[in-house]
């Protein structure tokens, strides 16, 4: 049974993506802040997140880790759930900070924050397991990163109204992805992977509507992240590696079908040739 382990797995996400990784068979070590609900303002919890998953027939296991406190020591979360159940296969960095002040008004405390949760933990939870993961000579690294990770165009500038501010968050996810496709060409032929996925458009999650009314704009279900997720978790390591993928551009170039999040049946309105093209941030075109 390989084993995964998912960040900000309480909800959203990163909650629908280890559900995935659960209909394949998956063990889940799910990891947030959320143990039990109530103890966020937001819903969800891992608790809740864990149970779906035994209620699928795996094994999972909730690890309640802050990732922006100075004192998280990654070394420790993976002993845990590696003790639970077993060496980790897949990493997937979900969690994320997100803040929007513009750049000269961002606290400092924020941005240190931003840069613990979106840069250093995914940078220092995949130090842990990629040695393991090159001796065995198979696994793999997915992050998850952000359309503002793209430079807006210009000058002129007419930065869309829904990126304002997201200056911080951006870059942090800029780097994630560069030192993600660096990281993957240093272990190109390892047998082990890492590539970044992104969404196309919004997703409406607990945390995403929190900061921003998505209603007005397209938005894409949980379960086509959650595919492409599982697509470049477990695609050819000489093939599906250093990437930086768009949900659902990936889904349309690879004719990829998409399950329902328990994989039970096709996502009804999603498969390839449904997908909006508009959606598309560059429609069936290598990125």
């Amino acid at each position: 049974m390989p084993v995964a382990l998912v960040t900000g797995a309480s909800r959203g996400i990163g909650a629908g993506i280890a559900q995935r990784l659960a209909a394949e068979g998956c063990a889940v070590a799910c990891v947030a802040r959320t143990m039990a609900e109530g103890d966020s303002h937001l819903d969800g919890s891992l608790a809740a997140t864990v149970d779906r998953l035994r209620a699928m027939g795996v094994k999972a296991h909730a690890i309640a880790a802050d990732l922006s406190s100075p004192d998280f020591d990654p070394e420790a979360l993976i002993a845990e759930a590696e003790t639970e159940l077993g060496a980790i296969d897949y990493l997937v960095n979900n969690a994320a900070a997100a803040f929007y002040p513009t750049y000269i008004e961002m606290p400092r405390k924020r941005m240190e924050i931003s840069f613990r949760v979106n840069v250093m933990a995914p940078w220092v939870l995949a130090q842990q397991v990629l040695p393991a993961m090159v001796e065995r000579g198979s696994g793999s690294v997915l992050n998850l990163t952000s359309q503002t990770a793209i430079m807006p165009p210009g000058p002129p500038f007419a930065v869309a109204k829904q990126i304002q501010g997201a200056t911080a968050y951006g870059g942090s996810k800029a780097w994630l992805e560069r030192a993600t496709v660096g990281a993957a060409a240093e272990l190109f032929g390892t047998g082990v992977s890492l590539n970044c996925l992104s969404p196309d458009t919004s997703v409406i999650t607990e945390g995403a509507t929190a900061l921003v009314d998505l209603s007005k704009y397209p938005n894409e279900p949980i379960d086509a992240m959650a595919e492409s997720a599982w697509a470049l978790l477990t695609g050819d390591p000489t093939e599906y590696t250093g990437r930086v993928e768009y949900s659902l551009s990936f889904l349309y170039r690879e004719r990829r079908p998409v399950r329902t999040l328990d994989g039970s049946a096709l996502l009804e309105g999603w498969q390839p040739a449904e997908i909006p093209i508009d959606y598309l941030l560059e429609p069936g075109e290598e990125r």
